[in-house]
């Protein structure tokens, strides 16, 4: 081997790449830059829409109705500022989890960020990293998961020249590597930068949304187009009294409302969660929260403590007595790499002089359940599951698993290790049965049943002894301990067939992990990973969300859509209950949003059918101008439902979010509609004139709003009644001040419009009450 390979690149060779850009600058940084956040808020269909009416408007000087483009901007620089905070918290956490790559340079080892590496470089890689560029193993063995490359869960085993993928990560065993590719010339630039990041979440609110701008955008252009025609050309109204009336008409149909409430709240309890030390790594991940009713929990780590101790040694032989196997133990756990929290706890147990050199080593493998070492003058030492190495059951080994503990088993063969077929070989010795405990964590029996009692589903998915895991989870209050499996000895249909209805999976291999949050997904489930370990990759990223704890393998932190970095299982409640306030209290208030929409829409459509009418006179115009939306919003769509956002909401969310809104919003923007229609006949008749008109249906329109309001804020509570008392005193100071009046178009109820208003309140209130009491029984 050359030497100076091993001794690292020089500071002048290094300065030298980084001339050349020879540098591997390509990042996947799971933080969005500052303009991709300015271009995601401003460059929005909804904005674009918005610009085009506020050009029309300013084309003909109509500037006080410009006043609802001021609240567009404002609302576009309250999401860059809030997602900017978002993004700072998301940086200043990420910095306590971003994992430095061991890289030596003059012959000593330093801790180098991925982006610094240049081509060439010698890096240090163990057990559970990532590997941050392609390269070529110098010294070492290892085994490697690159089933984010390729799909497939097998561990490739990977010698000396053999070549590292990056994005993949190391299984089991350490090697040193050299910098083969860098930046964009890596194979798996693209994949690295899907690995690192979360991958993207479907937001069910958004994509809800999406669907009604896609419409709205669909037909605002030819409706704008035929309502300005029909102003102009049909009952030869001014050019700036058309463009107007059908701009209010356009504004009224988009859902801006709603949707940047959505992103606001989202936002805001990314910043929430984040305060409270969980790290966030995809926004619409709190959305997915929420919808969770199947939690997979890993063991340790999450249910126990993940502080592993050796508790006793059993020697299983004569011929071997405690001082050999102590003996034994020291040697292998000192040659070995292994990192795992088992080894860990061994290393800590046996220390002292080392017996026996090591000749050939296999790191333990999450998919084998074992290690192996030869050890000069002694043989092939094997360290793992005992239902996997031996034919029988151990009777201590049974005892001890049902005390709840982990249990291993020291072997001895003299057989050759075999690297590229590693097997069990047939002359196995078992020496001696290692007892190991981890701690149940303080307060997981109460999470548990807490979690229970919200209709979250548990199940727990281990690599350990089901009879352990099943032992475990009945200290821990786990009500469904008694059914387990082993799934080292089923097949994958049997494991399908079982996977709904079991409640505990024991000696799970990576891939039998990813399968079962397949089949749970499949049966309808949202479901949610917690996990720690490198095993826990596949079925991380498989699951709809993925929380992981800040103490586990760096491997898991950087595919985790949530990170706690409390590494505190009980704090997984709460997270859970933050994205069920945040869905639940937007499907609660969206009614109050929908309903503009929906008359727009419908008046929009009676405006352009009253040209069939065939008579000027008979011919709608649309009756409000976007001054009067916009005050009303403030009162009706601004402050009460921000307000309501933030109250408590853990009951289970229920589907349908959008066609449920739209129901519930019908019957006020019916009222909307017939309110107009009967106004316009009956003040007609009665000889009204314009603003007489216009002021009635302005207090309506914002009435009627306000029945949606009330119903939101039952049952009523003291801050809920201030909420009110202030929303509907703006309206009503707003609407009484002269100076406003003047803007907005309207004066004060006469003694002709004020008791047609009071009948017509007192029957829509009647109406709205009846049917929200029907809605809400089905």
């Amino acid at each position: 081997m050359d030497k100076n390979k091993i001794m690292g690149l020089t500071q002048r060779e290094v300065k030298e790449r980084q001339a050349q850009g020879l540098v591997n600058d390509f990042t996947a940084s799971a933080s969005t830059s500052t303009w991709q956040i300015i271009k995601r808020n401003v460059f929005t269909l909804f904005n674009a829409l918005n610009f085009v009416i506020a050009l029309a408007l300013a084309f003909v000087q109509a500037w006080s109705n410009l006043v609802f483009f001021a609240v567009i901007c404002f609302n576009a620089f309250s999401g860059i500022v809030t997602e900017l905070r978002a993004k700072h918290m998301v940086d200043k956490l990420n910095l306590m989890t971003k994992e430095k790559v061991k890289t030596i340079r003059d012959g000593q080892e330093v801790d180098l960020d991925p982006e610094e590496l240049v081509l060439g470089d010698v890096i240090r890689l163990s057990a559970g990293e990532q590997i941050p560029s392609d390269a070529l193993v110098l010294e070492g063995f290892a085994e490697v998961n690159e089933a984010m490359l390729t799909g497939e869960s097998d561990l490739v085993q990977k010698e000396v020249d053999a070549l590292l993928l990056s994005g993949s990560f190391l299984a089991s065993g350490a090697v040193l590597a050299q910098v083969h590719h860098v930046g964009a010339d890596n194979y798996a630039s693209k994949l690295m930068l899907e690995a690192k990041t979360v991958k993207p979440i479907n937001s069910r609110i958004m994509k809800s949304l999406d669907k009604l701008a896609g419409f709205t955008g669909k037909i605002i252009i030819p409706f704008g187009l035929a309502l300005l025609l029909e102003a102009l050309m049909l009952k030869c109204l001014p050019l700036k009294s058309s463009v107007v009336n059908s701009s209010t008409a356009l504004l009224g149909m988009l859902p801006k409302g709603i949707a940047l409430l959505t992103i606001t709240s989202l936002l805001t309890a990314v910043i929430k969660l984040g305060l409270k030390k969980v790290l966030v790594q995809e926004m619409y991940s709190v959305e997915t929260l929420a919808r969770v009713d199947m939690l997979c929990l890993d063991k340790t780590g999450t249910i126990t403590q993940g502080k592993m101790q050796v508790e006793a040694v059993i020697p299983l032989t004569e011929e071997y007595g405690e001082h050999a196997i102590a003996s034994i133990l020291t040697s292998y756990i000192a040659h070995s790499e292994d990192k795992n929290p088992t080894a860990q706890a061994i290393r800590q147990r046996f220390v002292g002089e080392v017996a026996y050199p090591m000749l050939s080593n296999l790191p333990f493998s999450s998919d084998r359940k074992w290690g192996a070492m030869e050890l000069e003058g002694l043989g092939t030492v094997f360290l793992g599951a005992p239902e996997m190495l031996l034919d029988s059951e151990v009777p201590e080994a049974r005892e001890a698993l049902e005390r709840g503990s982990r249990v291993l088993v020291l072997a001895l063969s003299q057989e050759k290790l075999d690297h590229h077929k590693p097997q069990k070989p047939s002359d196995i010795q078992a020496l001696a049965l290692l007892e190991i405990l981890d701690p149940i964590r303080e307060g997981a029996a109460e999470t548990l049943d807490y979690l229970r009692s919200q209709e979250v589903g548990l199940k727990i998915i281990s690599g350990d002894n089901p009879v352990t895991v099943s032992s475990i989870a009945q200290k821990a209050g786990f009500v469904d301990y008694h059914s387990y499996v082993d799934c080292s000895k089923i097949t994958d249909e049997e494991l399908v067939a079982m996977a709904e209805e079991t409640a505990i999976f024991g000696r799970v291999s990576p891939h039998q992990k990813k399968l079962i949050i397949q089949t749970l997904k499949k049966a309808g489930h949202t479901t949610a990973m917690t996990g720690d370990g490198v095993n826990d990759i596949l079925a991380l990223r498989e699951a709809d969300c993925s929380i992981v704890m800040a103490e586990g393998d760096p491997a898991t932190r950087q595919i985790a859509n949530l990170v706690l970095l409390n590494s505190d299982f009980n704090d997984v409640p709460e997270i859970l209950f933050e994205g069920r306030r945040v869905v639940n209290n937007i499907a609660h208030i969206a009614p109050i949003f929908l309903i503009k929409t929906i008359y727009s829409f419908l008046l929009a459509v009676i405006c352009i059918a009253s040209v069939l009418l065939g008579r000027s006179e008979w011919i709608l115009i649309f009756p409000f101008i976007p001054i009067q939306i916009t005050m009303i919003d403030q009162f009706v769509e601004g402050f009460p439902p921000f307000v309501l956002t933030f109250e408590r909401n853990i009951k289970p969310v229920e589907p349908n979010f959008l066609r449920k809104s739209m129901l519930r919003a019908l019957p006020s923007a019916l009222m909307v509609v017939f309110s107009v229609l009967f106004v316009k006949i009956f003040g007609a008749s009665q000889g009204w004139s314009e603003l007489e008109i216009s002021t009635l249906l302005y207090y309506l329109l914002g009435s009627i709003g306000f029945l949606s309001v009330f119903r939101a804020c039952m049952p009523f509570t003291l801050w809920r009644v201030l909420l009110i008392v202030w929303s509907v005193g703006g309206f009503l100071a707003t609407a009484l001040f002269p100076m406003i009046q003047k803007l907005l178009e309207i004066s004060t109820l006469t003694g002709q419009t004020f008791p047609v208003y009071l009948v017509m309140m007192a029957v829509f209130t009647v109406i709205f009450i009846l049917t929200s009491r029907y809605q809400s029984r089905k």
